[in-house]
């Protein structure tokens, strides 16, 4: 069987990759489902996706699915410390995806990568971040043409969706998934929760229970890594811009402090506002001994490397697997996790699959509305449709084993009448 376009690190490791993916598949019930109604369908037949997505285990999962539905998929990866060469390789050689992406690869290979899988011209684009959009409208825009819509499952790609949407650059309609209830409940709060806890163990076995731990940004991610760390009895400091969203903070009980007077006390510093600059040099000047810095927002901006760089006056580069220790003159060393990329994937495996079964539940359902609804759709932000939420819930609940009630038609009734 001749093989996709590919550029993967060792297709060698197509069988290990296969184990991983079969693996996560087992926790991700409500995506089989679709898979299996998609191979019966086939809503997707003649369609092309292109996806900048992290390729890992559960992703393949969702591209597995979109194949089922009869999609020509060519995937890029969304960051290259996230990129599973196993994965890479089983996607290529036992699921037929055309795959360009290796582990740590450098940002021309990264840019290089985008630009190929967009060269499919795509009917679909699966974003994660926006930078595959982003190239589309900037550098490719002759491509758009056949591009009927897309989708984008990350809060800081829905931001910049918005801001292109605003000034009227774009030119397809593209759904927010990232902001259905199911992916903001479960994928970024318990998912993104326990995945950076879990990669900030990894890279350094360090106790949390008694330790300050400094969470930066009150949204959904940032609400979930408070909780698991709380759990875990560390002393949770919260940084907001936002008053509601720090009062929220106050009212669960967590110290809410400006970042200039969390720095000096904090042990364990975490990133998760979607903006750059968090933290910055002079909140670095003031860091324990020790301390250690990690990101859990989107893009590697939230600290403020260059800032750090000059600041060190030595780095010591993986002094744990991903953590790099930087010397400041004063003999002060801040440890730096993940090359200030997300520590839940670049010093571990991302969220658990049963999280991210229901995200990508939503995402090959919305890709299924989309391909059948898209003439109807004018360019911008496009809301997921409230029966895909739904059906995924259900979907969920019914592999759970869990039953709920259902209304009657007196209660039905009553709720759509203001009669009654």
């Amino acid at each position: 069987m001749s093989l996709p376009r590919h550029d993967v690190a060792d297709l060698g490791l197509h069988q290990a990759g296969a184990r991983r993916v079969e693996w996560a598949a087992r926790s991700m019930p409500a995506l089989r489902r679709i898979f299996e109604r998609f191979e019966r369908e086939r809503p997707l037949e003649g369609l092309r996706i292109a996806a900048c997505m992290h390729v890992t285990a559960e992703t393949a999962n969702l591209l597995r699915a979109l194949r089922a539905g009869g999609a020509e998929v060519a995937l890029a990866a969304s960051n290259p410390l996230s990129t599973q060469d196993d994965t890479a390789a089983a996607l290529v050689a036992e699921y037929g995806v055309m795959v360009h992406a290796r582990s740590g690869m450098d940002p021309a290979t990264y840019a290089r990568n985008l630009a190929t899988v967009l060269e499919c011209r795509p009917h679909l684009l699966l974003d994660d971040g926006c930078d595959l959009v982003n190239l589309a409208h900037l550098e490719r825009p002759e491509l758009l043409a056949e591009t009927v819509g897309g989708c984008e499952q990350t809060t800081t790609g829905v931001i910049r969706l918005r801001q292109m949407s605003a000034e009227g650059m774009l030119r397809v309609p593209m759904v927010a998934v990232n902001d259905t209830a199911t992916k903001r409940m479960f994928d970024n709060r318990y998912g993104t929760g326990q995945s950076t806890i879990d990669g900030i163990m990894r890279a350094t076995n360090a106790l949390l229970a008694g330790r300050t731990v400094v969470v930066a940004g009150f949204g959904y991610c940032g609400r979930g890594l408070a909780e698991r760390a709380r759990g875990m009895g560390a002393r949770v400091v919260v940084t907001e811009v936002d008053p509601v969203k720090a009062l929220d903070a106050a009212m669960q009980g967590y110290t809410v402090l400006p970042m200039a007077e969390a720095a000096p006390v904090g042990d364990v510093f975490v990133t998760v506002t979607g903006n750059r600059d968090v933290i910055r040099a002079e909140h670095l000047a003031v860091l324990k001994d020790g301390a250690v810095l990690a990101n859990s927002g989107h893009f590697d901006v939230e600290i403020d490397l260059p800032a750090l760089e000059s600041l060190a006056v030595d780095v010591r580069r993986e002094v744990r697997p991903q953590a790099d220790e930087y010397v400041l003159e004063d003999g002060r060393r801040l440890v730096l996790l993940a090359e200030g990329r997300l520590v839940n994937l670049g010093a571990a495996e991302g969220h658990p699959a049963a999280v991210m079964d229901m995200s990508f539940a939503v995402q090959a359902l919305t890709v299924a509305w989309l391909a059948g609804n898209h003439a109807d759709l004018a360019p911008g932000v496009v809301e997921v449709p409230a029966e895909i939420d739904t059906e995924v819930a259900r979907l969920e609940l019914r592999a759970l084993g869990v039953r709920i009630d259902d209304l009657t038609p007196a209660q039905e009734d009553y709720l759509s009448s203001w009669r009654a």
